[in-house]
């Protein structure tokens, strides 16, 4: 089956490795604290953190997704590059085997970053994958870091 492939970029007024930590690196904590609403907790089910690493997200009450898997692949603190496999739950994994996420953050001039999101949905046999299936979902994690972005932009001393 044919992988759909989407690539995502967006701009920041913050450092990309202020943007690194916050959204990366201490989203276990930040992120429930930032949008409780949405997300009850992360808790890490396996491994310290880099490659292996298994978190669970559990949603907020309500949420028509009770939680979510994600397994770490690669993570690199110096390049500023993350990557990780949904590997459970969700809206779409009725459909698709999994999806692969590559996030990397560059610095642009001015102070800023832009940042990059490959994703990669990898449908069951016989299955079709089209990119208004996977609209909301990617509007959602837009909403996240939009969210990060400006409690960063709030509080200019964290995560320097």
């Amino acid at each position: 089956m044919a992988v759909l492939t989407l690539t995502d970029e967006f701009t920041s007024p913050v450092a990309p490795k202020r943007v690194f930590k916050a959204l990366i690196l201490d989203a276990d904590n930040l992120m429930p604290k930032l949008m409780p609403q949405a997300i009850k907790s992360v808790e890490t089910l396996e491994g310290n953190g880099g490659p292996g690493t298994i978190k669970k997200i559990t949603f907020a009450e309500g949420s028509h997704i009770k939680y979510v898997k994600h397994r770490t692949d690669a993570l690199d603190e110096e390049k500023l590059t993350y990557s990780y496999t949904l590997i459970e739950g969700g809206d779409l994994l009725d459909k698709i085997e999994s999806i692969s996420y590559e996030m990397k953050f560059e610095p642009t001039p001015g102070g800023g970053c832009k940042g990059t999101n490959v994703s990669k949905y990898h449908p069951k046999p016989g299955v079709q994958i089209n990119e208004e299936e996977v609209k909301a979902g990617k509007e959602k994690a837009m909403a996240i870091y939009k969210g990060v972005e400006a409690y960063l932009l709030a509080n200019p001393n964290v995560y320097t």
